[in-house]
């Protein structure tokens, strides 16, 4: 297929493909699903071989949120059966994390629900990173606090954290559907503090939602023009209790399609298949692998994922290996300090930076694809191809939803049980 042929070069020298390109991906057929696969998959060995990263969640502070993500069951009047407590102290939370660890985790991700931390909150996980650094030699610490004021993200750095996280989600057009609380524009403020802080950024989607396709690809493109490190892909778990609950969208096949659009799109940066895995790949989750290099182990914030153990051995008996902490997961141009940005990178007047006004980049920091004129976009009469020139995919009828794999967390940070690492 010429198309995938195409993608595969642009993967290996690290070019973005145009939106047409992005849009043709995710409305291939089923019957070429396979071949999709083999074609990012080739990208994906490239930059990272056959390394796998383990991620672990540690859920500092549950529910009491009042913000109102209508994807989110500890959202703001969830009826959802989760777990509810304030803050962990120090010490459990790093109990906590030292559980995913021993499991062969090497990030930490620490948690909490919220608009944003205040100076106070700040200092409590500060505490705690110092506490898991001390404890956990090579350990890498991600933060996850919602939206940052200025000087927060410095304080994190300066504590040890590593990275930061913090979703776009969804598109810039779509967003004020999803959530009214803060804007898209807050949600890429913060991701720009992180930078600025010389903290990896962390930043991905949800899929699943009811979003369209270009939808999906604005929010791919709005990342890769973020440059962040990392890029979660979740994928909707229809909680009971959350606006969301009836949205069942997504099968197997469209997920592997989501996630080998992503790896097209940002090639050398780690891709994370994260939430939602367990429920929507089921069986297929090996085959994501070879298009996603970066998982989490074991439970999710306040659902349960795959036991550990199943995850190490899907790994194993898929040809992959789990990446140690003597490894770097980026490549070396995408490194601290490397020789030469990356497409997309801050340094790089390549396509897609931030200062470039190549192929699909935002015309200023903060505003989504739809604002360059660049070719493959929506209002841009770019000659790289459009949806419209994208045949539909072959439609099939959906499988049930399995909403018996959808179970709430009640074990592990926040409770006395042991949890599943």
């Amino acid at each position: 297929m010429d198309l995938l042929n195409t993608l595969v070069d642009k993967g290996l020298r690290r070019e973005t493909p145009t939106r047409g390109e992005a849009l043709a991906v995710l409305a291939t057929s089923d019957d070429d699903l396979l071949d999709v696969v083999a074609a990012a998959g080739k990208v994906r060995r490239h930059w990272f071989g056959r390394r796998v990263k383990l991620n672990y969640l540690v859920n500092l502070k549950s529910g009491l949120c009042p913000e109102d993500c209508s994807y989110c069951s500890q959202r703001l009047g969830s009826k959802a059966d989760i777990l509810k407590y304030t803050w962990l102290k120090p010490g459990d939370a790093s109990r906590a994390a030292a559980a995913g660890l021993a499991g062969g985790a090497k990030r930490v991700c620490l948690v909490a629900s919220g608009r944003g931390p205040t100076d106070r909150d700040v200092d409590r996980v500060s505490e705690t990173i110092r506490a898991i650094k001390d404890e956990n030699e090579g350990v890498e610490v991600c933060a996850c606090l919602g939206l940052l004021s200025d000087g927060q993200a410095e304080r994190l750095r300066a504590a040890g954290a590593d990275a930061y996280n913090h979703n776009l989600n969804t598109s810039e057009s779509t967003y004020g559907e999803i959530t009214t609380t803060h804007t898209y524009a807050d949600r890429v403020d913060t991701v720009n503090k992180a930078h600025a802080a010389g903290l990896s950024a962390c930043s991905g989607l949800i899929a699943g939602m009811g979003e369209s396709d270009e939808d999906l690809v604005d929010v791919v493109y709005a990342l890769r023009a973020l440059d962040p490190d990392s890029v979660p892909v979740n994928f909707l778990i229809p909680v009971e209790g959350t606006p969301l609950a009836k949205e069942w969208n997504l099968t197997p096949q469209r997920c592997l399609r989501i996630l080998a659009m992503v790896r097209f799109v940002c090639p050398d940066i780690e891709v994370r298949i994260a939430g939602g895995r367990e429920v929507h790949l089921r069986t297929m989750q090996p085959l994501a692998l070879h298009l996603a290099n970066s998982i989490f182990l074991g439970d999710y914030l306040t659902t349960e994922g795959q036991a550990g153990k199943a995850d190490l051995e899907m790994i194993a008996d898929a040809g992959f290996e789990v990446e140690g902490t003597d490894q770097v997961t980026l490549p070396e141009h995408r490194r601290a300090g490397g020789s030469e940005g990356g497409c997309g990178s801050h340094e790089g007047a390549g396509c897609g930076s931030h200062g470039g006004g190549g192929c699909g980049a935002a015309e200023e920091a903060g505003r989504g694809p739809h604002a360059g004129a660049g070719c493959g976009s929506h209002e841009g009469g770019g000659v790289c191809g459009t949806a419209a020139q994208v045949a539909p995919a072959a439609s099939a009828a959906p499988a049930e939803p399995r909403t018996d794999l959808v179970a709430l967390r009640h074990r592990g940070a926040g409770t006395d049980l042991a949890p599943n690492a």
